[in-house]
């Protein structure tokens, strides 16, 4: 599968408390291949999946079995430790979507396990649909809890329409562009693109200046001041932060539980880098 890691980047680390991006396909996996990420380890994040097309199938360490589908937010918090296997399923002939990361603060990285389904409505927008599955927009609420102010949010533009959107000042935000040629505050974003607004706008203004319809993530959320380590599937706050989880894994500790159900061993951590891991923030201007 084609993937692209648009967060983190060299210019950005994070984006409120958003700290990882992979936005995927659209890929035919109908010929074999689609996802089959064996049963790994989470510790200080919320993961939060999102897909615009194909069915994957979600096992986790708390005897979670569900299935995410286009439309539906689920998202799992592994603070302390958590596991998972994400499979698509035999229906998914086209797999498509986004795999993001939250980063718990520090008061509550080390939280227990958790795991949110929500299917947001959509709400009418002058020339668009918005479907808000974190946080508040344009009317709409979502229940799901965090750990921080977020707002997660699916935007749809007709061909050539804009729309102007009342924003929190507190936040800065990102906007990941799936289809269209948008432009946002000013600057053209193409399919692929995440462009940054920081904080301070009250109003963000998307147009879609294709003469296709336009489909886009935006997210935002206070700037997360904590300087953070992620390596593989961790977040910490230093190296050995990142040595202990790694250990535990490996050790099969009950610190990340077990996923029943999956078809397959378990996915081993790769080697630590012959370096010391250093926390990372976003570059000071």
């Amino acid at each position: 599968m084609r993937v692209r890691r648009t967060l983190p980047q060299r210019a950005r680390t994070l984006i409120g408390a958003w700290c990882f991006a992979d936005h995927y396909g659209p890929d035919d996996v109908s010929a074999g291949g689609g996802m089959d990420v064996a049963p790994h380890p989470h510790t200080g994040l919320q993961t939060v999946s999102w897909l615009f097309g194909g069915e994957i199938e979600h096992r986790d360490s708390m005897g979670n079995h569900t299935l995410v589908r286009p439309g539906e937010l689920n998202l799992m918090t592994g603070g302390h430790g958590i596991s998972h296997s994400e499979v698509s399923t035999a229906r998914a002939t086209i797999l498509h979507g986004v795999q993001l990361w939250v980063a718990l603060p520090e008061e509550h990285r080390h939280t227990g396990r958790d795991f949110q389904h929500h299917v947001p409505d959509p709400v009418r927008l002058d020339g668009g649909e918005a479907r808000v599955f974190l946080g508040s927009l344009a009317g709409a609420a979502s229940p799901v809890r965090t750990f921080t102010p977020l707002l997660g949010a699916e935007i749809t533009l007709e061909p050539r329409a804009a729309v102007t959107l009342a924003v929190d000042p507190g936040f800065e935000h990102g906007v990941l562009v799936d289809a269209g040629d948008v432009r946002a505050a000013g600057t053209l974003l193409r399919p692929a693109e995440l462009g940054y607004l920081g904080a301070g706008a009250g109003t963000l203004t998307l147009a879609n200046e294709a003469d296709t319809a336009a489909r886009m993530l935006l997210l935002g959320g206070p700037p997360f001041n904590e300087r953070i380590v992620m390596w593989w599937n961790f977040i910490g706050r230093s190296h050995e932060d990142i040595v202990e989880a790694r250990e535990a894994w490996q050790n099969a500790s009950g610190r990340f539980g077990a996923v029943e159900g999956y078809d397959g061993d378990r996915l081993p951590a790769p080697a630590l880098p012959n370096a010391t891991l250093s926390p990372r923030g976003n570059p000071s201007r």
